[in-house]
C-alpha cells in the first residue's frame, strides 16, 4: 500500500501547480510554500517549536525562518485552499483522461474508509488533518485520503526513529548512508554547513552507527532496517477497516492511477 499511496502524496511536492497555487497568495519561496502548506492544519497559533517538533526532520532554526512568518502574508484557511485546489490541478494534468475515470471516485471512497478508521492517538499531523472538512470532488477527495494516509505514515515513522534514538538530521544521513549516498550529496541536509553535517555524523559515529570510513556500519544498516520494519507495523492499522475484497478492489483501482504519478515523480 505505501507503493500505491505514497506517489499520491507526493503530489504536493512535485506537481508544480501546488507550489504556484500557494505563491499566488504573497508568499516569498517554495519553502514558504511547504510550511505554509503543511503546517495549516495546525492554525495560525502552534509556534516554530512545535511545527519543528512534529515534522521533526529538520534541522535546528529551518522551521523558524517561515513559521510564523507565512501567516503573516496569509492565512491557514486560505493556505489549505490553495494547496488542494492546486494539488488537484497537478493531479488532473498528470493523469490525463484517466482523472475523470469511475475508479478515481472509487479508489478515494475506499482510501477514505481506510485513512479515517485509525485512532489518532500519537499521531499529531494525522489528527490535525483528520480534523479537516472531506472533500467531495473525486480527485480531490482521492489526495485527501492519500495526504491523511502519508501523515499517519510519517508520525509513525517519527516514533520508530525515537525508539532507536535517531534525531532529526540524523534520520538523513541515515537513509543517505543506507543507499550508498554521502550524506553531504543529499538533499535534505546538503546545504547545511559542513561543521554541523560532521558534528551529525561524528555523533553517530560515536553510537557505532557509522564506522570510520564515513558508511554504516552493521549495526547502523540493522538500527535502519528496524526503523523501517517498525514504521510499516505502525502503518497497518487503516487498512484493517477494509475488507479483503475491498482491499483487493482498492489495489486495482490504485495501480494504474499510481503508475501514472510514479513515471512523472522522480522516486
Amino acid at each position: 500500500m505505501y507503493d500505491l499511496v505514497e506517489p499520491i502524496g507526493l503530489v504536493p511536492y512535485y506537481a508544480d501547480e501546488s507550489d504556484e497555487a500557494l505563491l499566488a497568495l504573497g508568499l516569498r519561496n517554495v519553502w514558504d510554500a511547504y510550511f505554509a502548506g503543511r503546517a495549516a492544519p495546525f492554525g495560525r497559533s502552534v509556534p516554530a517549536e512545535v511545527v519543528h517538533a512534529i515534522f521533526y526532520n529538520f534541522a535546528p532554526g529551518e522551521v523558524a525562518r517561515h513559521i510564523p512568518r507565512v501567516w503573516e502574508l496569509t492565512t491557514p484557511e486560505a493556505a489549505l485552499a490553495a494547496r488542494e485546489r492546486g494539488c488537484v490541478a497537478g493531479m488532473r494534468r498528470i493523469l490525463g483522461d484517466l482523472a475523470g475515470d469511475p475508479a478515481i471516485a472509487r479508489a478515494g471512497d475506499l482510501l477514505l474508509k481506510a485513512a479515517t478508521s485509525a485512532p489518532v492517538t500519537g499521531r499529531p499531523l494525522y489528527a490535525a488533518l483528520r480534523a479537516l472538512p472531506v472533500p467531495r470532488e473525486p480527485v480531490a477527495r482521492l489526495w485527501h485520503a492519500a495526504t491523511l494516509l502519508r501523515e499517519h505514515r510519517g508520525d509513525g515513522h517519527t516514533a520508530a526513529l525515537l525508539t532507536e534514538g535517531i534525531g532529526g538530521t540524523e534520520a538523513h544521513v541515515l537513509h543517505a548512508l543506507s543507499v550508498d549516498l554521502p550524506a553531504e550529496k543529499f538533499g535534505r541536509v546538503w546545504h547545511l554547513p559542513a561543521a554541523q553535517l560532521d558534528a551529525v555524523i561524528d555523533g553517530m559515529r560515536a553510537r557505532g552507527l557509522v564506522g570510520p570510513d564515513g558508511w554504516l556500519t552493521p549495526d547502523g544498516r540493522a538500527a535502519k532496517e528496524r526503523v523501517e520494519a517498525l514504521t510499516d507495523r505502525l502503518a497497518e492499522p487503516p487498512y484493517s477497516a477494509l475488507t479483503p475484497t475491498e482491499l483487493d478492489h482498492l489495489i486495482a483501482d490504485l495501480t494504474p492511477i499510481s503508475a501514472a504519478f510514479r513515471t512523472t515523480f522522480p522516486m
